[in-house]
């Protein structure tokens, strides 16, 4: 069996107290979600999460320590994938998509974009994420 593997993180931001999660619609499939990408040789998992989120939305972020959480699912017969998301808050409010792989985006709160993202382990991540963000002092 092969296998491929994937890093991204559910982004943040506080806007007027207001708790915000942006979801991205991915190009390949239309599915709503993260922003995640392949590891590339030589990166950890946090550099291939930091890396495709500046790629795919133009954000620099802060990634949140002590939030780590690891999905996997077959992508092809023989492919399983293993997608590693991180937690990342950002204060920025301008998104600049990748239009050759994110076809639009969307900020909004948790239950919107609980209503809103694609796969239920998309929903189970952002659940994760918000729970760990409710602990938060920021």
């Amino acid at each position: 069996m092969k296998f491929e593997k994937s890093c991204g993180a559910v982004i943040y931001r506080r806007e007027n107290k207001n708790l915000e999660f942006l979801i991205i619609s991915h190009n390949s499939d239309g599915h709503w979600g993260f922003p995640k990408g392949h590891v590339e040789k030589g990166e950890n998992e946090e550099e291939t999460a930091l890396r495709e989120i500046y790629e795919e939305a133009g954000l620099k972020v802060e990634l949140t320590s002590g939030f780590r959480v690891s999905i996997e699912y077959p992508i092809k017969q023989e492919t399983m994938k293993e997608v590693v998301f991180f937690l990342a808050k950002t204060n920025q409010e301008t998104v600049n998509i990748q239009l050759e792989e994110v076809q639009d985006y969307k900020w909004l709160n948790f239950k919107e974009a609980k209503e809103i993202v694609t796969y239920e382990t998309s929903e189970m991540v952002l659940e994760r994420a918000y729970k760990f963000i409710s602990n938060l002092r920021d």
